[in-house]
């Protein structure tokens, strides 16, 4: 330890240095803006070179390290900033709101995005070393779906051996799998890590509401059946509508709606469907109750939101 300099500041100065080397490990293992799969298995890279409007994106669990530029991400009204040394953790699946505010050619938003799977974090909480989760305080606020937190050497380690490892091919196999269960013991370890434990405990409530997520999801074409959800996921309709709302922000149906809306834009995207048949497919009987939450949603009825994204070039909408 340099002479005089407190121990948080040494690791600060460590962490800016292990960035400067995320940052361009990143660069050079994509070839361009967007988000691109990597060799390893749940592992993407994120690069955009200019500022982005906001994309509405269903998150899956993962795991955000920003190397380079900010971002924040919006969910329902909540919003939450982060940069370099801070990282963003998604619990469960979220439909939230990401907009790339700091970002420029020479230097671009970089972004190292891994995938959090419950069974890996399920099978390190029988592991000896890691507290047991509590329920803490209590509050809505603390139960949400994602967290940012600050990023500390031990975290940034781990990355950068999983980063490392593309330089290496041959390795991937039996060292990957090695570094993604060093990354998740970090994050179970830290601060927050109560939270990411909670969703993967069998049996706890975090774990239930998880599951409630995941059939809303699976079954988001359908009518929303609150009563059959509770029944299957062992809570009374009551507590599982206010237990939905403090995991994601937003009621069941608020969730299922939008689910439908960004599945409708991207069939008319990638399908090249017109609005009322996109519509019909997602689960709206009303071509006219459709377009009005649209337009609520993405700030234009569907046609001209539509038209506005193919003439952008190059956008890509970006987790992370």
């Amino acid at each position: 330890m340099q002479a005089g300099v407190p121990a948080d500041e040494m690791e600060d100065r460590e962490v800016e240095r292990r960035l400067v080397e995320l940052a361009a490990m990143i660069e050079r293992f994509i070839p361009g803006d967007g988000m691109h799969a990597s060799a390893v298995d749940g592992l993407s890279l994120i690069r955009a070179s200019q500022p982005s409007e906001p994309l509405p994106t269903v998150y899956r669990p993962m795991l955000c390290i920003i190397a380079q530029g900010r971002k924040q991400v919006m969910l329902a009204d909540e919003v939450y900033l982060y940069g370099p040394a801070r990282h963003l953790v998604v619990t469960v699946d979220l439909p939230l709101v990401g907009q790339v505010l700091v970002a420029s050619r020479e230097r671009p938003y970089l972004c190292f995005a891994l995938d959090l799977r419950p069974l890996d974090v399920s099978a390190l909480l029988t592991e000896p070393g890691l507290p047991r989760p509590s329920t803490g305080p209590g509050g809505e606020h603390e139960e949400r779906g994602l967290f940012i937190s600050r990023t500390d050497l031990p975290l940034m380690d781990a990355a950068l051996r999983l980063i490392r490892l593309l330089e290496t091919p041959q390795d991937i196999p039996i060292l990957a799998p090695l570094a993604v269960r060093e990354i998740l013991y970090r994050l179970l370890k830290s601060e927050q890590g109560g939270r990411l434990q909670r969703i993967a405990l069998a049996g706890s409530q975090a774990q239930r509401i998880a599951k409630a997520i995941s059939l809303v999801k699976s079954n988001y074409t359908q009518p929303l059946r609150i009563e059959a959800i509770a029944r299957e996921v062992h809570m009374s309709p009551s507590a599982l509508h206010h237990q939905f709302k403090a995991v994601t922000a937003m009621s069941p149906l608020q969730y299922q709606k939008q689910l439908r809306l960004q599945e409708a834009r991207r069939l008319m995207l990638g399908e090249v469907v017109d609005a009322a048949t996109a519509g019909y497919r997602v689960g709206y009987e009303s071509a006219s109750q459709f377009s009005r939450e649209y337009s609520r949603l993405f700030g234009a009825p569907p046609s001209r939101d539509v038209a506005r994204l193919r003439s952008l070039m190059g956008s890509k909408s970006l987790a992370g």
